[in-house]
């Protein structure tokens, strides 16, 4: 945890509001996302009990398994939230636009939009990833043939659950990590699973501070759990004796619908109010205005979900059980890569980020004392344009002499760093030699270099 968030944590437990720990919204938000809030039966490996689906408010449909111990009606909801999930994704599978590849000698497609899964809690994306496992390499036909949708339906959940793992991806969003990006609460990085409790702090209701109404929501009777797990007491007295009426009908429609109807009824109490919190904090995030990278990062998902539609289309198999060790070390490879490029651009994009590294010595703001922007460099075989600016800043400078900065409003040029001198008065000098974004000559365009006086980060 960074100075910055703790300091903002410790506000908030004084304050009892949470307090914003970002300016800028640091993921996309799509116009109708696919909202899943999924429940599971305790006891059993991720059996789906119940399950709230729809792309708006006003349109959730309730899935429910009577006895998720059978398998055929585990599977029968499997090809029901397909009927959901493989429509839905089809709605973003319209016009495309050309990308240019190759340096623009040749062209590539993408799809002018992609779809967005949002779940209540990072446990909703375990339960994509394991429910795509157990659906995705089901056969249609043989023994224990399951609807042709199903395993369509695996894949594509194991897709969403992957993008849940890269770095600046938007394409499956898990709302507690998302508003703990943006919001820093008076209660532990636990507590802040719990999507109840953590929109009590962003958002109490009247007459409460945010410990308060995360106290009050923590109760099961108030607000149940935010899923996929049930509540142990809801499990027991509720649950059980419903699941033994639905058993105890056996063929008799009549009581058997009966039964069903009481299990909607139980489940729905159960979900709705997770589904109501869910879209109550995409509001939130929804009122701050997107970071100038995001829509960046949501081309690159948009490539994602054109590239793995072309390996459906073309009849490509579901993903492997595990990586063999070259793509596990490609995958890492990229991950780590995406990390990286994620944490420079939200620092980019919002000075708050941007504080956390200044307060580490690993950026710093100063103002420009020295600038020499007409500097030859003939050291080589051929004399480039190399200006040198010096900076004073009254921050701790930790970069090496030797390693190459970049201004957020100057990114396509480089700063090498020539000199750090500390000075009198907690005062340092740095002096960096500027490469790139200044033109093809030997004179800088205007503007290109930092001048004298101007406030630099």
């Amino acid at each position: 945890m960074s100075t910055l968030r703790a300091l903002a944590r410790a506000q908030a437990l004084a304050t009892g509001r949470a307090q914003p720990v970002a300016t800028v919204r640091h993921l996309h938000l799509a116009d109708r996302p696919l909202v899943l809030v999924p429940l599971t039966l305790a006891g059993e490996a991720n059996a789906p009990l119940a399950a709230l689906v729809g792309a708006a408010p006003e349109e959730a449909r309730l899935l429910v398994v009577p006895q998720p111990r059978n398998r055929d009606q585990r599977f029968a909801f499997a090809a029901d939230l397909a009927s959901v999930v493989l429509s839905w994704i089809d709605e973003h599978r319209g016009p495309t636009e050309a990308v240019p590849v190759d340096r623009g000698r040749d062209v590539r497609h993408r799809y002018l939009d992609a779809p967005q899964l949002v779940v209540p809690n990072p446990a909703g994306v375990t339960f994509l990833r394991l429910f795509g496992r157990s659906t995705r390499f089901r056969r249609t036909d043989g023994e224990y043939p399951v609807h042709p949708s199903v395993p369509l339906l695996g894949q594509w959940l194991t897709f969403f659950a992957e993008r849940a793992e890269h770095p600046g991806s938007a394409a499956t969003v898990a709302l507690t990590e998302a508003l703990t990006l943006h919001w820093a609460t008076g209660q532990s990085v636990v507590e802040d699973l719990h999507l109840p409790a953590l929109l009590g702090w962003l958002d109490p209701p009247a007459g409460l501070d945010g410990a308060q109404a995360a106290a009050r929501a923590e109760d099961p009777s108030v607000c149940p759990p935010a899923g996929p797990a049930t509540d142990p007491d809801f499990d027991n007295k509720v649950l059980a004796p419903a699941m033994a009426a639905y058993d105890a009908a056996g063929d008799d429609p009549r009581a058997r619908q009966v039964a069903y109807a009481e299990l909607e009824r139980l489940l729905r109490g159960q979900l709705a109010p997770t589904w109501e919190l869910v879209w109550r904090g995409l509001s939130l995030l929804r009122a701050m205005p997107a970071g100038e990278r995001v829509a960046g990062r949501w081309s690159g998902d948009r490539d994602a979900f054109t590239g793995y539609c072309e390996h459906v289309d073309a009849g490509g198999g579901p993903q492997p059980r595990r990586d063999g060790a070259v793509a596990a070390a490609q995958r890492l490879h990229r991950l780590e890569r995406a990390l990286t490029s994620y944490a420079v651009q939200r620092a980019y994009d919002d000075p708050l980020v941007m504080a956390e590294y200044r307060l580490t010595g690993e950026a710093f703001v100063g103002e420009v004392t020295l600038a020499d922007p007409h500097r030859i460099d003939d050291s080589g075989k051929r004399p480039v344009l190399r200006p040198r600016i010096q900076v004073v800043t009254t921050e701790p400078v930790l970069v090496p002499v030797g390693a190459t900065l970049t201004s957020p409003t100057r990114p396509g040029q480089k700063a090498r760093v020539v000199f750090v001198t500390p000075t009198a008065g907690a005062k340092t000098e740095v002096v960096l030699e500027l490469s790139g974004g200044m033109g093809r000559g030997r004179t800088a365009a205007p503007g290109t270099v930092p001048e004298v006086g101007e406030r630099l980060c």
